[in-house]
């Protein structure tokens, strides 16, 4: 009897580039792993991404950003930094994520070289992770405070409070026949966020976080339990709930706009936001902030937008998707800056001090000025909890996003075995992240929150971005991408496109990062100065993203056959 065929020689070849990661690797005899499912709507990938760009950064950020760098005149700069280095990175990452229908470690096999890139990439998002839950936990913690008829932090004379403690009702109650020297008081609002919500007058500073909130601890275990949830399903179920997450916010943003404008006062906010200082455009700050604000805003870099592109169809029209997004994300922020200066006018005027004094970044605008601001108003406890229903809605699907893409990474590199057990293993990853994030919930935990704040995703993402831009241009080819993109949508990118990938988007990366490293000041939470051991524990966590690339480098090499110089 003549010898059966070996089955291999049976089986159709398919070509190299066709080949699932998975078939590389794994055994021959073992089936195939199961399938990484898909988008089940037609919405579902594009309001994901709007829910992953539209974030806390859009409320807090950008409007503050405009008005310390030139007001209206802000815009010029933040679209042209749009243009060079917003559309085009965007773009870029959401075609290598349809490509190649992988996470961004297995997405790689462009380049298996760089694959320290993706490792880079899941740290900062890791760290990223923690510490935005827990901003989650303090909407929750103050979502939950709104529940009542009088809001805690409308008057002085609680226990928390201090003999510095200035009530503004009873500013106005005194017809302001005294004028009132407000500069050395602190309002109730402020006290309540620092001594009665993070109590950090428990904590002598970083090195000594004091103990646990307990009440803050039960807020971020609910904000972890949410998400998990969520995205227990992978995309099929994140995709449902951004339905709401992702068009509800606006819904909210436009009641609050409508409410600002219609308050006196309001005018004043306004003008301050928009008058252009044009005189700002010749300095080199407000550019480098623009480029800055866009690149935070679109979250490119962070793995997100490549995650959720790899779980389209290969034919889905991500060019349009581009545009939506990236231009519905520039309206939002300015639209927020509406809502948010309309409010800090009329709060102006009732206080009877001028805007910039009340106008604040970051945390301090969330949880210390605008719910002050809530207490001037009439059915102060509707608006505030209105308010911080849509910071949940915004940071949620910004945090959904960052969990998918941890464990879409990770289960794209071992499909065998993590792809039917990914509901247990989100809960691994989930549990793993609380926990490094209780530090957050201690008296000192603030402290913790600006150091990864600052540190987290600083240089190290550039340094990501910019490596990700030269090795599709120069290492995989910009012939190689450009005839991907035609494959999957018909046409090959423009001019335009290809001379941002090429120069102008990594030229201007560069400028950010040499700013970056030139104009580095040291982290400050109000007076306090972090210690050194600090600052060099930050900087750590920026250079260890960076030093992934090198060491995936020496590990590629280390696993292929042959010598070196082979």
């Amino acid at each position: 009897l003549p010898s059966p065929i070996p089955w291999f020689l049976t089986q159709p070849v398919t070509p190299d580039l066709l080949v699932s990661p998975s078939s590389q690797d794994g055994d021959l005899g073992s089936e195939c792993p199961e399938d990484r499912g898909n988008w089940t709507g037609r919405l579902d990938f594009l309001l994901s991404c709007i829910g992953y760009c539209v974030g806390l950064g859009n409320v807090w950020r950008f409007p503050y950003r405009a008005y310390t760098n030139g007001g209206g005149a802000f815009l010029v700069p933040y679209f042209i930094m749009l243009a060079i280095c917003g559309i085009p990175i965007f773009f870029m990452e959401l075609s290598l994520g349809q490509f190649s229908s992988l996470g961004p470690l297995a997405v790689w096999k462009i380049s298996p070289l760089f694959k320290g890139v993706g490792m880079g990439t899941i740290l900062i998002v890791s760290l990223v992770a923690i510490y935005y839950n827990m901003i989650i936990a303090y909407v929750l913690f103050y979502l939950f405070a709104s529940l009542t008829s009088d809001l805690p932090w409308q008057h002085c004379g609680n226990w928390w409070n201090t003999d510095l403690c200035l009530d503004h009702h009873v500013i106005r109650a005194g017809n302001n026949t005294l004028p009132v020297n407000i500069s050395n008081t602190v309002s109730p609002s402020e006290e309540y966020w620092s001594r009665y919500v993070l109590h950090i007058q428990g904590s002598s500073g970083i090195g000594d976080p004091g103990r646990i909130r307990w009440n803050l601890c039960l807020c971020l275990l609910l904000s972890w339990t949410i998400v998990y949830l969520c995205i227990l399903k992978g995309v099929k179920s994140s995709g449902k709930v951004v339905y709401f997450t992702a068009t509800f916010p606006y819904l909210i943003l436009v009641m609050l706009l409508i409410r600002g404008v219609t308050l006196e006062g309001a005018w004043k906010g306004i003008q301050f936001y928009l008058t252009p200082q044009f005189d700002h455009l010749l300095s080199s700050k407000v550019w480098i902030e623009a480029a800055l604000q866009i690149f935070y805003s679109l979250g490119v870099g962070f793995g997100g937008l490549l995650t959720f592109a790899s779980y389209n169809t290969f034919h889905q029209n991500i060019y349009r998707d581009t545009f939506i997004v990236t231009l519905g994300n520039a309206i939002t922020s300015i639209l927020a800056g509406f809502a948010i200066f309309s409010v800090l006018g009329y709060m102006s005027q009732e206080l009877g001090v001028p805007v910039n004094q009340v106008a604040k970044a970051g945390p301090g605008l969330a949880f210390v000025v605008y719910p002050q601001a809530m207490t001037m108003l009439p059915l102060s406890p509707f608006w505030s909890f209105l308010f911080f229903f849509m910071l949940l809605t915004l940071g949620l699907d910004s945090q959904f996003a960052f969990m998918e893409t941890i464990v879409t990474a990770v289960t794209d590199e071992f499909p065998y075995y993590l792809r039917p057990k990914k509901a247990s293993f989100s809960a691994v990853i989930c549990i793993a992240l609380f926990l490094m994030g209780l530090i957050l919930t201690t008296e000192g935990g603030m402290y913790w929150l600006v150091l990864l704040d600052d540190y987290s995703a600083g240089f190290g993402l550039m340094v990501v971005v910019i490596t990700t831009c030269l090795v599709v241009t120069r290492v995989y080819g910009m012939k190689r991408f450009c005839r991907d993109i035609h494959m999957m949508l018909g046409f090959k990118p423009g001019p335009y496109f290809r001379a941002c990938w090429m120069v102008l988007s990594p030229a201007t990366m560069m400028a950010l990062l040499v700013y970056n490293i030139v104009k580095y000041q040291p982290s400050e939470y109000g007076n306090y100065r972090f210690p050194t051991w600090a600052e060099v524990l930050g900087i750590l966590m920026g250079v260890l993203s960076c030093l992934m690339i090198p060491m995936g480098m020496v590990v590629a090499v280390l696993q292929e056959e042959g010598t070196l110089w082979e």
